[in-house]
């Protein structure tokens, strides 16, 4: 299934670890972040620390799109590493230097459905500041497999983000695949989910997909959602 692997990001698999990026504060050679008022965030439902209450605006280096996230999360954003053709790329990070998202610009996509497996779709949501051609790409956070029917054998069975993949229908999906329309090509933003990275206090002991479902219900997943969901053409 070429190109699948990457499909929702530079995240491979539940190892994956980064050393920790220093926070951009001021417009540099790459992107540019920009300071957004704090805001005044109520504690969540789950009784874990509320969501961040201080959001910047980032812009990517080419000025074509921005984003909004945590001012304590970091951006790395490696002018000259983006193969021949350029783009832009930005990698997310939080507090512990442990990698959420990744957004990435000008990809060549393909796929081809040779399995499916069962699916839940944890979140989905639409996004019309990004539509191409009269239709909008979709948000979403969903998984592949179950305890009957494993998901794919080499790929993550849960990841998180932006799809102009049509929704699936009946009881089985394709392996998952989260890339968007966007000019000149494709683009993505979002991960894979990574027990390593995407830490669920209380859910170590889990199984991956039961770990992720459970991460869906923590302030950190919440403030994830935000910032992919915020994603527009620069002003």
């Amino acid at each position: 299934m070429a190109l699948l692997f990457t499909g929702c990001g530079p995240q491979a698999g539940p190892t994956t670890t980064s050393s920790p990026s220093p926070t951009v504060t001021a417009a540099t050679a790459t992107g540019t972040t920009t300071a957004m008022p704090t805001a005044t965030v109520s504690p969540s439902a789950t009784g874990t620390a509320p969501a961040s209450a201080a959001w910047t605006v980032y812009t990517t280096a080419d000025g074509q799109l921005s984003f909004e996230h945590p001012a304590a999360w970091s951006i790395r954003d490696p002018a000259g590493e983006l193969p021949e053709g350029g783009g832009a790329f930005a990698e997310v990070t939080n507090q512990a230097g442990k990698p959420l998202a990744s957004l990435q610009t000008n990809f060549a996509t393909g796929s081809t459905c040779l399995e499916r497996y069962p699916y839940s779709v944890l979140e989905s949501e639409e996004l019309p500041l990004l539509a191409q051609g009269g239709v909008a790409p979709r948000f979403v956070f969903e998984t592949r497999g179950n305890d009957a029917m494993p998901g794919p054998a080499h790929i993550p069975a849960a990841a998180y983000g932006i799809t102009s993949v049509p929704a699936p229908t009946g009881d089985s999906a394709c392996a998952i695949f989260h890339f968007f329309t966007w000019p000149p090509t494709a683009a993505m933003f979002g991960a894979y989910y990574n027990a390593e990275n995407n830490v669920t206090p209380g859910a170590e002991s889990l199984p991956y997909l039961e770990q992720a479902k459970k991460y869906a219900e923590t302030p950190e997943y919440q403030d994830i959602k935000r910032m992919i969901t915020s994603l527009r053409p620069a002003d």
